[in-house]
């Protein structure tokens, strides 16, 4: 028992030691790289934040100690310090090197250190050329001097040599707790036991990003960055630049104007549901189930309802970029998960906090998974409120999160609140019932998934019912849309338009009578309609369009899948396989040759720009 005692004490130890180096490194990098000056509780809740994503970087570095100490319980006199010594070494040298370079760059780059950082190593000499050889020197004397003591220190708590474990049993028993403490690493290194894991945006915690960055260990965000680290702009490479740039010549023209003006006033309060998989497959209004939404079919008679609109993507974290920062969805890759990407996207809640409105957002999730916490706040949301901010009741009614009921009622008292304050308000509400597992306390219908959205329906018109009694709704537009559309039922071809298409509606007593717009458009087209409508300027939302517009004369929509895409227009439909190099599903006689050609030309302008942007040229 007591040699296997020495050998938690010794993981322990190292985690510990490594933990901590982590941990001092960041009030370091705040006063090499602050801008003004920060109060002392400003750097404790850089480190305490930050401390997560330390622990899931140390985890990783402990494997290597804790499975000798696993092997050692076997092997007979199996010299540790030794052993690690070399591997101290290289991974204080790799850990150090980063840190040094990720508090001396952030003043050059504005940014924490990622795998851009190599497109400068293939040029050392022009990378060194904007300071000085005693700038560098001194950097590297550091490192050396981080790597020496820290080699030093963990060398010194490490045993000179492990011996194997006497007797079977014992061994067995030593075996057995090895292994516990093997799972609890691995929950360290995963982030616990939420269903997002260990990310970048989990340590996100402030409305100043200076101080989120701060709390991001480097060397866990380099590795992040790293796994994205393809070059995006050579994926999809159909045309020559002359041909990709002719073809997307006009395609997202707009106007910042609107020329159909259907709001009372240009500063109402705004409140966007966000509708969890809610397609158009749902709403009777539309063709879809019968009785499933009887509440979003009155809404859509009494407002502005968008019957033409489709998403552009098929999952939550990316129909949440198409919608604030109008960035269609890419068949390949998740931008949420990119935050060198993500965070330099405009955002709809950036736009409206620059004129002046408080901005939040409420989810009954785990709103760390797929990086969405990093990426809403650095989109310009003030305030996240998620699951965490929910009792543990309220919390363990479904494995997905906090039911819809309940966030309905969270989100009717923020409201109450702000009764007869001046500042106007942009809120946004992700509903969550109508995802799997479906788990609600509503019964309509037998089929889990129809009652399941049956129940986030139900919701919807019970606050509205109550909001409307307030004194904030005739100044208020309610936008009611969902993330993407969902495939149901499952008849016909998977990726059909029906299955991408979805309702939106805007209403609220800030809206100035019913109207139906029929004309094709997409989710990203919300931002541009939007900011027109509150008369804000949307030139930076490159993907969206005004369809409010005299200006919108070319309609169509452009979605995407693992990889594949679809363009429609009024010609037909047209839904390719990138990988099979052909259209698999069309309607129409003729165009399908032009569609393509079109789908092709957007999808690869989005992985130029969003390349370029991971490259640092894009500015």
């Amino acid at each position: 028992m007591r040699n296997w005692l020495q050998r938690l004490r010794y993981i322990l130890s190292c985690f510990v030691i490594i933990w901590t180096f982590f941990l001092v490194q960041k009030p370091i990098f705040i006063l090499c790289n602050a801008q003004r000056t920060y109060s002392v509780s400003d750097y404790i809740d850089v480190m305490w934040h930050g401390a997560s994503l330390d622990a899931t970087t140390t985890g990783y570095l402990t494997i290597v100690p804790f499975l000798l100490t696993l092997v050692s319980v076997w092997w007979r006199g199996l010299p540790l310090r030794k052993v690690t010594t070399p591997y101290y070494a290289v991974m204080m040298l790799l850990v150090s090197l980063i840190f040094v370079a990720d508090a001396s760059l952030f003043s050059f780059w504005d940014s924490k250190l990622d795998k851009a950082v190599f497109v400068y190593i293939d040029s050392p000499k022009n990378a060194a050329a904007s300071v000085s050889m005693g700038y560098i020197l001194l950097r590297v004397l550091i490192i050396l001097l981080l790597t020496a003591g820290m080699t030093w220190t963990l060398r010194r708590i490490t045993p000179r040599r492990l011996d194997a474990i006497e007797g079977m049993t014992r061994r067995g028993l030593a075996t057995l707790g090895s292994v516990l403490v093997g799972g609890l690493l691995f929950l360290v290194i995963r982030g616990g036991i939420r269903v997002s894991t260990a990310n970048v945006g989990s340590v996100y915690y402030s409305n100043d990003q200076f101080l989120n960055l701060s709390a991001i260990n480097p060397a866990f965000n380099l590795l992040a960055s790293m796994e994205f680290g393809g070059k995006y702009e050579e994926e999809f490479d159909f045309f020559p630049e002359k041909q990709r740039a002719s073809l997307m010549k006009g395609m997202y023209a707009t106007a910042d104007t609107a020329t159909v003006s259907v709001l009372n006033t240009k500063r109402p309060n705004i409140l966007f549901i966000f509708m969890e998989s809610f397609g158009s497959t749902m709403i009777e209004r539309q063709g879809g189930v019968k009785g499933v939404a009887p509440s979003l079919d009155r809404l859509a008679s009494e407002g502005v309802f968008f019957s033409n609109l489709y998403a552009n993507s098929f999952r939550t974290d990316r129909g949440t970029v198409c919608t604030y920062s109008a960035y269609p969805g890419l068949p390949t890759l998740s931008i949420m998960k990119v935050p060198n990407i993500a965070r330099k996207l405009p955002n709809i809640a950036k736009s409206l906090g620059k004129a002046g409105y408080q901005t939040d957002f409420l989810y009954g999730g785990d709103i760390n998974f797929t990086n969405m916490r990093g990426y809403l706040m650095a989109g310009g949301f003030q305030k996240l409120t998620s699951q965490d901010d929910f009792s543990l009741h309220d919390r363990n009614y479904s494995k997905w999160g906090v039911p819809d009921n309940i966030t309905f009622k969270r989100l009717l008292e923020m409201l109450k609140e702000r009764e007869g304050q001046k500042q106007p308000w942009f809120t946004a509400f992700l509903t969550l019932s109508s995802h799997e597992p479906f788990e609600v306390p509503f019964k309509k219908f037998e089929d889990k998934r129809l009652n399941a959205f049956a129940f986030t329906d139900d919701c919807i018109g019970k606050f509205i019912k109550e909001f409307r009694k307030s004194p904030q709704w005739d100044n208020t537009l309610i936008v009611l849309l969902p993330d993407h559309g969902i495939p149901y039922p499952k008849k016909g071809e998977r990726f059909a338009p029906h299955f991408f298409r979805i309702p939106m509606i805007w209403t609220g007593g800030a809206v100035k009578g019913p109207m139906e717009v029929d004309r094709i458009a997409n989710q990203t087209d919300l931002a541009a309609t939007l900011l027109a409508q509150l008369g804000l300027p949307h030139g930076e939302f490159g993907f969206s369009r005004n369809v409010l517009d005299k200006s919108y004369t070319n309609e169509f929509a452009f979605y995407s899948f693992v990889n594949g895409f679809c363009y429609l227009d009024h010609t037909g439909v047209s839904v390719y396989d990138n990988a099979a190099n052909h259209v698999f599903y069309k309607e129409g006689a003729a165009g399908d040759d032009a569609r393509v050609k079109k789908g092709k030309a957007i999808l690869q302008t989005l992985y130029d720009k969003v390349g370029a942007i991971n490259s640092g040229k894009y500015k």
